[in-house]
């Protein structure tokens, strides 16, 4: 973390020998200088922070009100002197919840300011500086030297669809194992396993729709071709690239869960027509029984004086009636 002026700015000066942290006050006098450019970092984005950007910056309101509150949707908005770009996360919450973390750029010609949140329920500060924390690793490292802010927030959006393409891995060897489960049988109680199912084919949902709609804010910003630096287009190129990836892969993980899940379901009726098909079957052999029962078992077996032949005759009426129903629905197929 830099040193932080009473805003919450982290200050960075980037240029061809490393980055160098500064303190928020000497922000204006490094905006003048040629020799590198600027990263101002906010990890919490308050109401005095946005004003401070807007004094500073001269960002548009609306821009500004989309840092204050939260964003469901990537967005891209281009400005006479910067990009405002809108990305998101994704990190696990609940079962079935994904958490979209927000991720707010400004790529000017001399700076890059990144805002994050406002956070969700749930999500730590350490989550939502995850992305900036590994690009400022790879600075400090050596590892990465932009000389361009537009190669910096590139730098950023490739982590951001890398953890992207990490948590898709994560979910595809959960459907492995839930698809082993349901081959073998090992369901436990089904309500639960269905509920399962459904709620990992919405997180691959979730995340699907996260790359589809990031991967169109940047061929939106690949079109723009008169408002983006000379360096963009090959960057758009690679960041379009790996959200369609990401895309494509949902695609298939949602494809191959659905799969999971029609195969359980068909195998789940299948049992509930077998049982059907024997509960109507065993109800078909025992209703000549049941009739024959009905009209003669209160004559025949009475307190003072039993038939006793004429019971013999009906005990073998009901033995011969529901041998010749075993003998016909065995021949027709069904048990």
């Amino acid at each position: 973390m830099g040193q932080q002026d009473r805003t919450g700015m982290d200050v960075r000066w980037i240029s061809q020998t490393g980055v160098a942290e500064h303190a928020g006050g000497e922000l204006e006098g490094l905006l003048e200088r040629d020799d590198g450019f600027v990263w101002v970092d906010v990890p919490v984005s308050g109401d005095d922070t946005a004003q401070h950007l807007s004094d500073l910056f001269g960002f548009h309101p609306l821009a500004i009100r989309d840092v204050i509150e939260r964003r469901h949707v990537p967005k891209l908005h281009a400005y006479p002197e910067h990009l405002f770009v809108i990305v998101h996360a994704p990190e696990a919450g609940e079962p079935g919840h994904v958490h979209l973390i927000e991720i707010d750029q400004f790529i000017g010609r001399r700076y890059l300011v990144t805002t994050h949140g406002p956070l969700g329920r749930g999500v730590s500060l350490d989550l939502a500086l995850r992305e900036t924390r590994h690009v400022l690793g790879r600075l400090e490292s050596g590892r990465l030297r932009p000389t361009t802010p537009f190669e910096l927030s590139y730098a950023i959006v490739a982590a951001v669809a890398h953890r992207q393409g990490t948590y898709l891995t994560e979910l595809a060897s959960q459907v492995a194992l839930l698809e082993r489960r349901v081959r073998e049988g090992n369901e436990g109680d089904p309500v639960r396993l269905l509920e399962e199912m459904f709620l990992m084919r919405h997180e691959l949902l979730s995340i699907r729709t996260t790359a589809a709609e990031s991967r169109d804010v940047f061929a939106r910003m690949g079109a723009l071709t008169r408002m983006i630096p000379p360096e963009a287009p090959p960057l758009i190129d690679d960041l379009i690239d790996r959200f369609e990836r990401v895309k494509s892969l949902c695609d298939n993980e949602k494809e191959f869960t659905q799969g999971i899940i029609d195969f359980y379901q068909a195998r789940t009726t299948t049992r509930m027509n077998v049982a059907m098909e024997r509960l109507a079957l065993i109800a078909a052999v025992l209703l000549p029984v049941t009739a024959i029962a009905s009209i003669y078992g209160m004559n025949l077996i009475v307190e003072e004086r039993s038939d006793l032949p004429q019971l013999g005759i009906v005990l073998a009426v009901m033995v011969l009636v529901t041998g010749a129903m075993l003998t016909w629905s065995k021949r027709l197929g069904w048990w």
